[in-house]
């Protein structure tokens, strides 16, 4: 049985599991030492990272009807992402293409779950799905961390038992921002990571890529893979980032 979704309030050992305390006492002692020079929000918003903004004019990368035929024809991967999508997408391509898998995209800068879901929606009843979906969304709903879950859920119900979904867990600690913000952004992190993870045990065909967990696991790699405490850098955190997806696409 499932459990009933609800808004999820993770205690304080919990949001801090799977490697994101270390993130965080880094992010805090970081931040301290340069908050003279960064500003605050106007407005944190009520979960502290701020309000997200309009994101229906930001730069987007969606693959054409062709593309998205052939994709679906030879069973590749359909992948839904935010900017870390538009941009480390094309290099992502050029990694399955060597290994003889396709894609098509539907990459969309600022953009939070819940319409890259619509947009999964809308390919799945346009074109049907191939056997594997890759998630790269999450990272805009720092702002709104409860709205998480219900849309991995409707995920999961549209693509079916018979597909896999991809979810790219996420790494927020933006550096333009002072160290409240910061903060708040490493904790919503965690809060929707857990969700992820939540959802995972129960749906055994989603997979969660550990992108947080893997820039944990070793105190420089949030300076050396990420350019702005968000964003891989490039080429390190990109060629990572890239290497756990290929990796995960591969064995599942």
């Amino acid at each position: 049985m499932r459990k009933r979704l609800s808004s999820i309030r993770p205690s304080r050992r919990l949001l801090f599991t799977a490697g994101t305390a270390a993130a965080a006492s880094t992010v805090a002692s970081a931040a301290t030492a340069s908050a003279a020079s960064k500003g605050e929000l106007t407005s944190t918003g009520a979960y502290g990272s701020g309000v997200l903004g309009a994101w229906e004019r930001q730069a987007r990368a969606i693959s054409s009807d062709a593309q998205i035929r052939e994709t679906r024809e030879t069973d590749g991967v359909f992948m839904f992402g935010d900017s870390i999508g538009v941009q480390d997408g094309p290099s992502l391509a050029r990694l399955l293409s060597a290994h003889g898998i396709t894609m098509a995209v539907h990459n969309w800068a600022g953009r939070p779950v819940t319409p890259a879901v619509d947009a999964l929606d809308t390919w799945a009843q346009d074109h049907g799905l191939p056997h594997r979906i890759l998630m790269s969304v999450g990272s805009n709903d720092i702002f709104t961390p409860p709205a998480v879950a219900a849309q991995v859920e409707r995920t999961m119900q549209i693509v079916g038992d018979e597909r896999t979904v991809f979810w790219v867990n996420i790494q927020a600690a933006r550096t333009g921002h002072g160290p409240a913000v910061q903060v708040s952004d490493q904790r919503n992190s965690a809060w929707i990571n857990l969700q992820l993870a939540d959802a995972q045990r129960r749906h055994d065909n989603l997979r969660v890529v550990q992108w947080a967990e893997h820039l944990a696991a070793k105190p420089n790699r949030l300076s050396k893979y990420l350019r702005d405490g968000l964003h891989p850098s490039i080429p390190l955190g990109q060629n990572a980032r890239n290497a756990l997806i290929v990796q995960a696409l591969k064995s599942g």
